[in-house]
C-alpha cells in the first residue's frame, strides 16, 4: 500500500524527526537535496511543495525562469540511515509553478510520463524493471588534470598489483587475480561484511535484496541484486542503492564508484536491465515462442535493437561508457538476442515459471540516469510492439568469436558517446510520443553531454605520450 502524507507526518512524530530532506535527480542522474527543519515541515509541503532555484542545475532552466517546486512523494519516505540528527528523506518530482505539471526536463517526471504513456497506449498497464548495477570499491583514488599534465592513481588492497607491496602487519597474499573476482570465498573476497551491511540497510529502507556477491574484476568489483518493481519505484530504489553503497563504503574509509570502466585491462561495470510488460495481472512477455516468449516480447526486443544506437546516448551516457563497450572483448556490443548466450546484448533469462518471463538488456551501465534509462528502454520497446518490429532469428553462436563474414552481418552498439548523441539527435521521435520526452529536453541533454565529448577531445591523454612522443 502506498504511504499517505498523513502517515508521513505520523512517522515524523513517532521517530522524533529533526529534519526533512527533499531529494531529486538532475539530468546526469546525480541526486541533489535540500533540507528543512521539522518546524518548517507540515501538510502544506505535500500540497504546495518546496520552492528552489532550478537555474543552478546543469542542463535545466535559464536564470530568467528559475523558480521551481519540489513536490515530495510520500510513498518514498524513509529515515536516513547515515545522518547524525534524525532525518527523514523523500524523492520529489520537479514541478513547473506556471502550470503545476512535471517539469519537462525533470527525469522523475519523464519516467512518470512513460508509465502514463504505457497505460494510455492500451498495450499494458505495468512495466516492471530490474536493474543490476555493478560497482567498484577502492581504498583511495587520486587524479589531477592541469596544464602541467595529468594522472590517475587507484589504490586497492584487494588488487592483484598489490601482491608485491609491503603492508603493515604483513601482506596476506589472498586476493583475486585479474578477472578472477567471481567469486572465491573470503579472505580472497574481502568485501563480504561491507556488502552485508549495505544489504541490511537497503532492506531497512524497504528495498528487498535477493543476492550479493563479488564481481569478476579483481580490485573490488561488487554487485548487490535487488528485487524488480514498477518503473518509477525501481528507479527511486536504484538512487537509494547508490546512496547506500557510497555511504557505507565511506564509513569504512573506502570509496565506491559506479563508473563503468575505472580500471584498464579488467572487467567494466554494467547495469543489465530486466524488463517485462503486464496487463490485468498477466505477464504479456510469456508465450510459446522462442525461449517461452510471446510475440509482444519479441517485438519489444525488435524495438530496442532498432533504436539501440539512440538509446546508447541515455543508457551509456559517458565517454567512459565506451571504454567498456569494445568489440572483441567480453562486452555486450552485438545487437542480437539469445536465451543462453551471454555474448548477445539482449538475453532471455531461464525461469521455470512463465510469470517470471522477461528480457534482459545488457548494454546499459550504471552511469545512466535510471529514470531516463528505464523510460527510454520502455519507449523503444513500445515502438517495437506498435510497429510489430521482429528482431529476426535468435543468436545461437558465441558472438565474440564469429568468422568475419558472419560478424559483419550483426549490428553493434555505438563506439563512442559522440556517435550515440548523433544517433539520438536523428532518432528521437519514438521518445517524444505522448509528450514523454520533449524535444527541448533532448536538445539540452545532447548539449550537456557534448561538453563531455569536447573535454575529452581536447585533453591530452598519457597514452598519447606512449604512442607518439618519440616519433
Amino acid at each position: 500500500m502506498a504511504m499517505t502524507a498523513a502517515e508521513v507526518l505520523k512517522m515524523v512524530q513517532e521517530n522524533e524527526v529533526k529534519f526533512v530532506d527533499f531529494r531529486f535527480a538532475d539530468t546526469r542522474g546525480k541526486e541533489q537535496h535540500v533540507t528543512v527543519p521539522v518546524s518548517h515541515f507540515d501538510i502544506d509541503k505535500f500540497e504546495s511543495g518546496h520552492a528552489f532555484d532550478g537555474s543552478s542545475i546543469a542542463g535545466w532552466k535559464g536564470i530568467e525562469a528559475s523558480d521551481m517546486i519540489l513536490m515530495p512523494d510520500p510513498n518514498t519516505a524513509n529515515i536516513d540511515p547515515f545522518m547524525e540528527e534524525t532525518t527523514l528523506f523523500m524523492q520529489c518530482d520537479v514541478i513547473e509553478p506556471a502550470d503545476g505539471k512535471g517539469y519537462d526536463r525533470d527525469p522523475r517526471s519523464i519516467a512518470k510520463r512513460a508509465e502514463a504513456y504505457l497505460k494510455s497506449s492500451g498495450l499494458g498497464d505495468t512495466a516492471y524493471f530490474g536493474p543490476e548495477p555493478e560497482f567498484f570499491i577502492f581504498d583511495s583514488v587520486r587524479w589531477k588534470i592541469d596544464m602541467s599534465g595529468c594522472f590517475v592513481k587507484i589504490d586497492s588492497d584487494e588488487a592483484s598489483w598489490t601482491t608485491g607491496e609491503k603492508i603493515e602487519g604483513g601482506n596476506s597474499g589472498h586476493r583475486p587475480t585479474v578477472k578472477g573476482g567471481y567469486f572465491p570465498v573470503p579472505p580472497v573476497d574481502s568485501f563480504q561484511d561491507m556488502r552485508s551491511e549495505m544489504c541490511l540497510i537497503l532492506e531497512s529502507l524497504g528495498i528487498p535484496v535477493e543476492v550479493h556477491h563479488h564481481e569478476v574484476a579483481g580490485a573490488g568489483q561488487n554487485e548487490i541484486g535487488t528485487k524488480f518493481s514498477t518503473l518509477v519505484e525501481r528507479a527511486d530504489w536504484t538512487q537509494n542503492l547508490k546512496y547506500v553503497v557510497w555511504n557505507v563504503a565511506h564509513s569504512y574509509g573506502k570509496t565506491a564508484t559506479f563508473m563503468p570502466k575505472p580500471i584498464v585491462g579488467d572487467n567494466g561495470s554494467g547495469m543489465h536491465v530486466h524488463q517485462s510488460i503486464w496487463k490485468d495481472g498477466v505477464n504479456l512477455f510469456a508465450g510459446d515462442g522462442y525461449a517461452g516468449l510471446s510475440d509482444t516480447a519479441l517485438f519489444y526486443i525488435g524495438g530496442i535493437i532498432k533504436h539501440a544506437k539512440a538509446l546508447n546516448a541515455i543508457t551509456n551516457p559517458g565517454t567512459n561508457s565506451y571504454k567498456r563497450l569494445v568489440p572483441g572483448f567480453e562486452a555486450p556490443v552485438k545487437l542480437a538476442y539469445s536465451a543462453k548466450n551471454r555474448s548477445a546484448s539482449i538475453r532471455i533469462p531461464h525461469v521455470a515459471n512463465p510469470k517470471g518471463r522477461r528480457i534482459e538488456t545488457r548494454f546499459p551501465d550504471p552511469l545512466a540516469n535510471v529514470y531516463l534509462c528505464f523510460a527510454a528502454l520502455l519507449m523503444a520497446g513500445l515502438d517495437g510492439i506498435q510497429n510489430k518490429i521482429h528482431p529476426g532469428e535468435a543468436a545461437s553462436k558465441d558472438l565474440y568469436h564469429l568468422p568475419p563474414e558472419e560478424d559483419a552481418l550483426i549490428p553493434t552498439v555505438c563506439a563512442s558517446l559522440e556517435e550515440a548523441l548523433e544517433n539520438l539527435d536523428k532518432d528521437r521521435e519514438f521518445l517524444t510520443r505522448g509528450g514523454v520526452f520533449s524535444d527541448s529536453m533532448i536538445d539540452a541533454y545532447i548539449e550537456l553531454k557534448m561538453q563531455d565529448v569536447q573535454r575529452m577531445r581536447m585533453t591530452t591523454h598519457p597514452a598519447e605520450f606512449d604512442m607518439y612522443y618519440s616519433l
